[in-house]
């Protein structure tokens, strides 16, 4: 059983919510979302938001925030073989009303399929909020190049941003 070790990215201000599945081993280990450097999510949001790629955590937070991005997983806790998405077993998913209760968010966003499938198994019948699947940032997703995930990622940001 591993449990999730990173606090969710939030504030009153957060507008849109984006929630992978679990944080990888890389990313456990360095104590940030999307820690492994092939993962594409910073590339992905830095240009969509037309911004510099945040290279520390503390840019990182801060591009969310100046963005009004609220980012978190959906899993709490689970058993997992090292990173495999396809080993994942005795989920628990995370209370997301801690930041529900606090900002007014109009979009939930989740991070490719296996976000999705378990949003849609533990926290859509809770919540009663649909959320729209994006591709995943993963390096695994290799079917999808950097010119598709920026047009798909682009519904994230505000209108004339991209």
């Amino acid at each position: 059983m591993v449990i999730h070790p990173i606090k969710p990215v939030y504030d009153k201000d957060s507008k849109i919510l984006i929630l992978g599945s679990f944080p990888s081993v890389k990313s456990r280990e360095e104590g940030f979302f999307y820690g492994h450097k092939q993962n594409r999510f910073w590339k992905v949001i830095s240009a969509v938001f037309c911004e510099e790629e945040p290279k520390s955590i503390e840019e990182k937070k801060a591009l969310l925030l100046r963005n009004h991005i609220a980012l978190w997983d959906v899993i709490k806790s689970c058993d997992i073989v090292g990173s495999s998405d396809s080993s994942i077993s005795n989920v628990v998913a995370n209370d997301l009303s801690v930041i529900l209760d606090m900002a007014d968010i109009r979009a939930i966003y989740v991070n490719g399929k296996t976000a999705l499938k378990y949003y849609e198994k533990y926290t859509e019948p809770v919540i009663k909020r649909p959320a729209i699947c994006l591709p995943s940032t993963s390096p695994a997703n290799a079917a999808w190049n950097m010119d598709r995930l920026l047009e798909a990622w682009s519904i994230t940001a505000p209108e004339g941003k991209l």
